[in-house]
């Protein structure tokens, strides 16, 4: 019987040569192709692969399967970023975009993430209708396929995504004014997709980590503070760098250091953001976070008079409202944001570009301008810890919280319980905590907002302690 794929928060992900086959490709693939062909959306899809291993082989799988139902495809030759795909199907007017990808999972991983024609991710409900219709096999031999027959037709045509992005970015921000600032910034790629970009656009800037390697150093390529003390002990050696970047694998989730080394989490990046779009670039519209972002956002929102909402996490769901509403900005505690003026889609570069061109141009530190967010909204530390469990425990684990079994964390009393996504325990008005079971890996998820940094800490410990005895 063939494997069962379900589609989690922000896409499909197997392990490579396990689940995650030629095999099984080709059947969400060609599942895809059908879906496609029976919408009133245009049959051309954007298609691309990330620095993962066999990245082009499971490309061409999916272009050779969906060539034979009958769909265009536009594809990338080497790996490109989820966000140049998302942008070009909105730009290339094509019904969908499919990216070869995982993400910010470990190197084993590989994954199928579906964009809809407006440059965001496919909305759940279109999602689970494709998924719905995967074959356990198909009516034909993908294999036997001839790329290069498609090619000479026209129905299949490489396209550079890369070098188009980089145009958009260049139409969209005062790069210039960033050259001249005399800021030294810092560029960590974490080996991913985005690695060409900041050396074409701002040549000046320091580069870690931009070069292929599909292993990752055996490290997963998210941009949180535990997977990037090499670039904390470079820029704390220099002694000199003002800010920097990090990406993950598919470059559409930004990390952030300041020029202490200190890591800038997701919370205080959405507040900057915000804050700049506002008092400095005049824009207005709705503030969509997901359940596990800071409090703190909506305070800023209604400081500023603008409306707020919270969503189930997984960037699809904002996604969903940006299209529909009239957004200013979109953000997750994990580090995917997006912003009015773009595509409905994360994007780490995107992101980090705003704030390099809001320092350069307010000639302020990253500091002096999270000071100036403070002064709104208040001081405040965030952390996330991943308890790595047996998938008996972190059930058991989910289960507790279900049954409203947990009121107490140490000294910390449960206040309030928000239950959108995972389970949010408010102690007061400037502590919380969080659980929420990963969807992909036997790993649960928890989070902390406190004063400061060593409270947070504090809560963490206990919570763990708490929940693991």
């Amino acid at each position: 019987m063939a494997t069962k794929i379900k589609f989690g928060t922000d896409g499909w992900r197997a392990i490579i040569a396990d689940e995650f086959t030629v095999e099984n490709v080709a059947r969400v693939a060609y599942a895809t192709a059908q879906w496609l062909k029976k919408s009133d959306w245009n049959s051309k899809i954007a298609l691309g692969h990330d620095c993962r291993f066999a990245g082009e082989l499971f490309a061409e799988t999916v272009a050779k399967v969906l060539l034979h139902e009958g769909i265009e495809v536009l594809m990338s030759k080497g790996f490109v970023s989820t966000p140049m795909i998302s942008l070009a199907a909105n730009q290339l007017g094509c019904g969908l975009g499919v990216i070869l990808t995982a993400s910010h999972n470990p190197p084993s991983y590989n994954g199928y993430k579906l964009k809809a024609h407006y440059g965001g991710p496919l909305t759940p409900e279109l999602v689970q209708e494709i998924e719905d219709i995967i074959p356990e096999s198909l009516p034909f031999d993908y294999k036997s396929v001839d790329l290069s027959q498609f090619e000479k037709s026209g129905k299949l045509e490489i396209v550079d995504f890369e070098t188009r992005y980089i145009q958009h970015i260049e139409k969209n921000f005062d790069l210039e004014a960033i050259r001249k600032s005399g800021l030294n910034l810092v560029y960590d790629a974490m080996y991913g997709a985005g690695q060409n970009v900041i050396r074409r656009i701002l040549p000046d800037v320091q580069l870690l980590h931009c070069d292929y390697n599909p292993s990752f150093m055996g490290q997963a390529p998210e941009p949180i503070q535990k997977n990037l003390q090499e670039l904390e002990r470079y820029i704390i050696s220099k002694g000199n760098i003002h800010c920097a970047l990090a990406t993950d694998g598919d470059a559409d989730r930004i990390g952030l250091y300041n020029g202490k080394g200190e890591f800038i989490d997701s919370h205080h990046i959405i507040l900057l953001l915000l804050h700049y779009l506002v008092s400095n670039k005049g824009m207005s519209g709705k503030v969509v976070t997901a359940f596990s972002t800071t409090p703190r956002v909506k305070k800023l929102a209604e400081h500023y008079g603008l409306d707020y909402e919270v969503v189930k996490i997984g960037f699809k769901y904002i996604a969903g409202i940006m299209v529909d509403e009239d957004v200013l900005i979109g953000g997750e505690e994990s580090g995917g944001i997006a912003v009015k003026g773009h595509i409905p889609e994360r994007d780490g570069i995107w992101m980090g570009l705003i704030i390099w061109e809001y320092m350069a141009k307010s000639g302020k530190t990253l500091d002096q301008l999270i000071e100036e967010v403070y002064a709104i909204v208040g001081a405040f530390k965030f952390e996330r810890n991943d308890l790595h469990l047996t998938e008996e425990k972190k059930q058991a684990i989910v289960a507790k919280c279900s049954n409203n079994e947990y009121k107490q964390f140490g000294k910390y009393t449960v206040s309030e319980v928000g239950t959108i996504d995972g389970w949010k325990f408010f102690f007061d008005d400037n502590r919380w905590m969080m659980i929420r079971a990963s969807g992909t890996e036997p790993v649960l998820r928890t989070y902390a907002e406190a004063p400061t940094l060593e409270e947070v800490r504090e809560i963490l410990k206990v919570t763990e302690e708490t929940i693991c005895k």
